[in-house]
């Protein structure tokens, strides 16, 4: 059995779900289909040093990864929007004229599952998406689009044709599904895989060995609250400055650490100098070999959004901070993310939006270290007992094949 997966972008890139396109496409190879991977060359994030060939195989040659050269993506959107168009037309390109069996359909960018009505009707194969996100609602809770706007209108047309010719939807939460339901897609075609974690390439590193510590000049005797991820327009950066801002004065051993790139990125450097807000680092991206340094460097790590933005949804960072050993603070609309960690005891949820009492759960952990730990090693066992890699790729193999007729 042959599957091909068009990818817009791949490692080394760095973005925050390319480890689970990774674990997938060698699970798959490792359980005898023949993939064959196609993407542009790396220009996202790319750690330095890294080193790729535009062609490469890996599990005995059943894994092959074909790079195509495309142009670095920059901040002019016109550029941005071309780069799309090209990279898309490419991997269309190689879904119609090259021979496979099924095809993997990633939901980034959005345009993505339009190539499946073309694989349908030229190739006659199936097809499995991948709904790592929900276009358009994911534009209108960002803020980047109005419901009932003309982008949104767009985005509903693309949304219906990529459900409608995928054979297998995988969605990663109950609340994706039931999303999905009620735009009518049919529950058969419905799988929920909750994204994993790589249980052995996250674990706990003790403070005295973390190696950010010396790297970025933080001291280790400080109480330290992490980030990492995505610094953008929904992760509502103004309210966790302030946040710090107050804690500052009044209990100078709490430090924030925020670890990522984004579109805000530049604004949240401006606001923390012209504040001297001392007390927040902002680091790098790291290469993917040291995220278990990244994830254990703090005694408690966020998952945070603005109201509104996030009620569909449960970060996949939420499974490396808890296999990391550390509990999850979280400020977040209502959804899974609270009763997972309210009923495994292991983080503290408040509301999205809600200041004082997201102040005080820091504080909570700040003054019961012996909470903190209960909550990380909690957390933990949550994520061997339910999200492991061999869980969470078996469940993407299984879907795979299943929907390939002999």
């Amino acid at each position: 059995m042959k599957a091909v997966f068009p990818c817009s972008y791949y490692l080394p890139e760095t973005a925050a779900s390319l480890y689970l396109t990774d674990n997938i496409v060698h699970a798959c190879a490792e359980q005898d289909l023949e993939v064959d991977l196609y993407t542009p060359t790396p220009t996202r994030a790319v750690p330095e040093g890294a080193k790729w060939k535009r062609y490469e195989t890996d599990v005995d040659g059943k894994l092959r990864i074909h790079r195509f050269h495309l142009y670095g993506e920059g901040k002019n959107p016109i550029l941005r929007a071309l780069r799309y168009v090209i990279g898309e037309a490419m991997l269309l390109h190689y879904c119609i004229w090259k021979k496979y069996d099924v095809a993997f359909i990633d939901s980034t960018p959005p345009i993505q599952g339009l190539k499946m009505p073309l694989i349908k009707w030229l190739k006659r194969k199936p097809t499995v998406y991948n709904a790592q996100d929900i276009f358009p609602d994911s534009l209108v809770n960002n803020g980047l689009s109005k419901g009932g706007g003309l982008v949104w209108k767009i985005g509903r047309i693309v949304e219906k044709i990529t459900y409608k010719y995928a054979d297998k939807i995988i969605v990663i939460s109950e609340d994706f599904k039931k999303n999905l339901l009620t735009k009518g897609v049919p529950e058969e075609k419905i799988v929920v895989v909750y994204n994993w974690v790589d249980q052995n390439a996250v674990v706990d590193i003790p403070r005295e060995k973390n190696k950010l510590f010396e790297m970025y000049g933080l001291d280790r005797s400080k109480f330290y609250v992490t980030y990492n991820g995505n610094i953008g327009l929904s992760q509502n950066m103004d309210m966790l400055l302030s946040v710090a801002e107050e804690l500052k004065t009044s209990n100078s051993d709490i430090h924030f650490v925020l670890v990522g790139t984004g579109v805000y990125l530049d604004e949240v450097k401006r606001m923390v100098a012209e504040r001297n807000i001392d007390n927040v680092h902002i680091l790098p991206f790291q290469p993917y070999e040291d995220i278990s340094h990244v994830f254990s460097l703090g005694d408690a790590s966020l998952v945070i959004s603005k109201p509104g933005t996030g009620s569909a949804s449960v970060p996949s960072k939420t499974w490396s901070i808890m296999s990391a050993s550390r509990p999850v603070l979280a400020n977040f609309d209502e959804n899974e993310l609270k009763s997972i960690l309210e009923d495994n005891s292991c983080g503290i949820f408040t509301k999205a939006g809600d200041k004082e009492e997201f102040k005080k759960s820091i504080l909570t952990l700040y003054l019961n270290r012996e909470l903190c730990k209960e909550y990380g090693k909690n957390g933990r066992q949550f994520v061997l007992n339910n999200l492991t890699r061999e869980v969470g790729t078996q469940k993407y193999v299984d879907v795979i094949k299943s929907v390939v007729k002999d």
